[in-house]
């Protein structure tokens, strides 16, 4: 019997690799002479790196970049060969900041632009950025200011953000950057929403990382100015693409000035490791997320393992489940909560008591009817 587990990371619990360990130990207590095939998966966020890592090796990089408030921080991105993988949350991450310093009209994504310049040195041409996990909404400002700065042929004055996007006079712009002409990006993400209005970037992300009322309005304001002052340099506008609202407006900032592509973060993993010719012997795919709803049916991490799948069934668990009859009609052969009804979410929150009910709820012989 062959199992393939593919188990996002339970947030602030377990890592991807961590789950997958704990359910492999579930499968090998009930079928001992199981060939368990673990594969480490991340949709962008935590553990994007990791799981690329696991799957087609190369080196980590490690160099000291600035954090959201601009201070040292030692962050971490894969090269192999022309090839490099950035998880935006290394650098400009919500965990890299307290409750306290939460702060978007502050925070800035400087640091993930050092991470950029510094895999364009090391000669990648194709770059992968996982856009989960922002503590930014700076639109990108930040990570393109680093860019100009970090690759330079001319100084850069150090007032307004915007003029080294876009002024002449002697300063280098933008079109001057010859070595990103020659550098494909692919950025990761499942967010859908625009760069501003309503449903942009500010108005949606932006409360949960430090913005106020009034902050989410100067936000959008601050975001709009930017995508008019761009669309007039370069003569178009994908302010409103897929994807342009994802991490506080990175995602505008790939799209405009480094033309990327934009794919579901789960859907370029497991493109890169041919998960479906992994999956293609198995008797039973078991994947899970922290918690699993209706949510989970709009392109999160498990779906993009159910639609990989193909004719194999796939077992979901989840440290809480809603919706399951939702979920079990989309496919999932089944669906399983890990946590018992009476538990206090401190306690399901436990790395120690997550991991063994992982195990427990693998070990349960409604998985092994299939």
């Amino acid at each position: 019997m062959k199992i393939v587990v593919a188990i996002d990371s339970f947030k602030g619990c377990l890592t991807s690799k961590e789950a997958n360990l704990a359910a492999a130990e579930g499968v090998r207590s009930r079928c001992p002479n199981a060939e368990v095939v673990q594969v480490p998966v991340s949709d962008g966020g935590e553990g994007f790196i990791d799981a690329f890592h696991a799957a087609i090796g190369g080196d980590l990089v490690e160099l000291t970049v600035r954090d959201p408030l601009m201070r040292p921080v030692s962050a971490q991105y894969l090269h192999k060969e022309d090839l490099a993988v950035i998880e935006i949350a290394q650098a400009s991450g919500l965990t890299l900041l307290t409750r306290k310093e939460r702060n978007p009209m502050v925070a800035t994504s400087y640091g993930t632009g050092q991470l950029v310049a510094d895999a364009v040195r090391r000669g990648a041409k194709h770059i992968i950025v996982g856009l989960g996990g922002s503590a930014t909404s700076d639109a990108g400002i930040g990570m393109l200011r680093a860019l100009i700065e970090s690759l330079p042929l001319f100084p850069i004055p150090t007032d307004a953000p915007t003029r080294s996007l876009s002024d002449r006079g002697g300063v280098r712009t933008w079109d001057d950057i010859e070595e990103l002409k020659s550098v494909r990006f692919t950025i990761a993400s499942d967010v859908k929403n625009p760069l501003s209005g309503e449903n942009g970037a500010a108005h949606v992300f932006a409360p949960q990382k430090g913005a106020s009322p009034e902050m989410v309005l100067q936000l959008d304001e601050r975001a709009r100015k930017f995508a008019d002052i761009s669309a007039k340099h370069f003569g178009y506008d994908r302010s409103e693409q897929e994807g342009a609202g994802a991490a506080g407006g990175l995602g505008y900032a790939f799209l405009q000035y480094m033309n990327a592509d934009c794919k579901p973060g789960i859907e370029l993993l497991l493109d890169t490791i041919r998960f479906h010719e992994i999956v293609n012997d198995a008797d039973l795919v078991i994947t899970g997320e922290g918690a699993a709803d209706r949510q989970t049916l709009m392109g999160k991490l498990p779906m993009g393992i159910l639609k990989q799948s193909g004719n194999v069934p796939v077992c979901l668990i989840a440290g809480r489940i809603s919706d399951k009859q939702e979920l079990l009609n989309a496919g999932f052969a089944h669906v399983e909560c890990i946590n018992p009804e009476s538990i206090s979410l401190e306690e399901a929150m436990r790395k120690e008591v997550a991991t063994q009910n992982i195990i427990n709820t693998v070990r349960r012989h409604k998985l092994w009817k299939y």
